[in-house]
């Protein structure tokens, strides 16, 4: 059996985040398998990586936890919209990925008539009041699932992605902002911001 690791607790999540959510539950989830299973701790630098499918509330989480963030490159986007995440240990070079099993409005049926009726034009300080109350009941209930009931958990083999580079700037020549030169475009023989270049079409 593993070796339970010191996890923050899920009251450090919302300070960054700002209020609890069913969200944030399942991102703290997430980390805190992640941490538990691959036998590692908080990353200090890029050793743990998390590879996320979305860029919901859950992802906030993700970052307070794990430590994984975009500035140390070891926070990778992929723009999916899945409630998937995937984590390597760089060290033992093993990979966990995790699919939610269950939707929140599985979870909760009536969770979303009631954000529903909390949100409209005709809501009454009660309707936001039931709302906050059962959202707060429902992270909870997430926070306290079985993790199995939870997430599909899957080790997996995965090509693990390079440590971040760090590349040299160029400067645009339409807009004069600096841009990595990885990201980059040549246009007419000199360098373009994404922005500011002109995709080439015959349609």
């Amino acid at each position: 059996m593993k070796e339970s690791k010191k996890i923050l607790p899920f009251s450090e999540v919302t300070r960054f985040h700002g209020h609890v959510c069913p969200g944030t539950a399942i991102g703290y989830r997430a980390g805190e398998i992640a941490i538990n299973e691959l036998s590692s701790s908080r990353a200090v630098d890029e050793e743990f990586l998390a590879i996320v499918e979305n860029d919901s509330c859950s992802v906030d989480a993700i970052q307070v936890l794990t430590g994984c963030t975009f500035g140390k490159g070891n926070l990778i986007f992929k723009d999916y919209g899945k409630n998937v995440y995937t984590f390597i240990n760089r060290t033992s070079g093993d990979v966990l990925r995790l699919s939610l099993s269950k939707s929140v409005d599985e979870i909760d049926p009536e969770f979303s008539n009631l954000r529903k009726k909390a949100f409209s034009q005709k809501s009454s300080a009660q309707d936001k009041v039931n709302f906050e109350k059962r959202k707060d009941e429902l992270s909870q209930k997430i926070l306290d699932m079985d993790a199995a009931e939870l997430f599909k958990i899957e080790n997996i083999d995965l090509e693990i992605p390079e440590a971040a580079r760090i590349f040299a700037s160029v400067k645009c020549s339409k807009c004069g902002e600096f841009v990595a030169e990885h990201r980059a475009r040549v246009e007419n023989g000199q360098f373009s911001c994404i922005p500011c270049f002109s995709e080439y079409s015959r349609n």
